[in-house]
């Protein structure tokens, strides 16, 4: 386990998992592979969660626990 967890790799991932549900033209033409795609990067977030859970901020920590990712994504940002 990794004591210093790397916040942007987190941050990319849910910039992606938002990227997907955004993109309407994948929705419209492609609708299974949107959710796959979007299961893709879910089980990524849950995984780096798993592994960092330890060495992560409570509140971050409290966001990915609930699924509230728009706000682990807002609090990264913002620089914690």
């Amino acid at each position: 386990m990794s004591s210093t967890p790397d916040l942007q790799q987190l941050a990319d991932l849910l910039r992606t998992r938002l990227s997907i549900i955004g993109n309407k033209e994948l929705r419209e033409q492609n609708p299974e592979e949107q959710l796959r795609q979007l299961q893709q990067v879910s089980e990524s977030i849950t995984a780096f969660h798993k592994e960092h859970r330890g060495h992560l901020p409570a509140q971050l920590n409290h966001f990915l626990t609930q699924s509230s990712l728009s706000k682990a994504l807002d609090f990264i940002e913002q620089g914690m």
